[in-house]
């Protein structure tokens, strides 16, 4: 245990690169694949969320906006989810010794282009800009449509990960 830590659990939400996997659906990926290293999930830790999953999740640099990026992905990684917060997680419990797991809950379907104001909206903290989706909007109004649709789903997979998390209990 490091500083009373006893492992490490990553919650969060994750693009679809598998195209099996649809909006709102929960992986728990057996391992994390970053820059050519592989992570194995802790099966233990796992299983209180009802174990991991044979899949990988890859810690990516950037958002894969396009279905034509996600499947290159895919066929480079056989990963199944694509999000940017994994890699870390995995390298901190490395270092430290800890069993970790990332759970995902899929937003963007490996079939969704995301509309370019996803990507504008965000600023480098990962925070969500009123004005950047305002401006993008005023430049780019024919993103709605795929704006609605983006929310839509991020909204069920928040719902689905906030069920996956309350199941497991404290």
């Amino acid at each position: 245990m490091a500083r009373g830590v006893d492992g490490l659990i990553s919650f969060g939400l994750a693009g679809g690169l598998d195209p099996a996997l649809a909006a709102g659906a929960i992986v728990i990926p057996a391992m994390v694949l970053e820059d050519g290293h592989g992570f194995a999930a802790d099966l233990t830790l796992a299983a209180r969320f009802g174990g991991v999953m044979p899949m990988r999740a890859l810690a990516g640099a950037t958002v894969l906006a396009d279905p034509d990026a996600k499947r290159a992905a895919r066929a480079a990684t056989g990963a199944a989810v694509i999000d940017l917060e994994s890699g870390a997680v995995a390298r901190v419990a490395a270092r430290h010794g800890l069993p970790f797991i990332v759970l995902r809950a899929v937003c963007d379907p490996a079939s969704r282009a995301l509309p370019p104001l996803a990507l504008a909206a965000l600023d480098a903290g990962g925070r969500i800009g009123t004005g950047r989706i305002l401006a993008s909007l005023l430049r780019h109004p024919g993103q709605l449509p795929a704006l609605f649709a983006l929310a839509r789903d991020a909204a069920h997979a928040r719902a689905a990960l906030r069920a996956a998390v309350q199941t497991a209990g404290p």
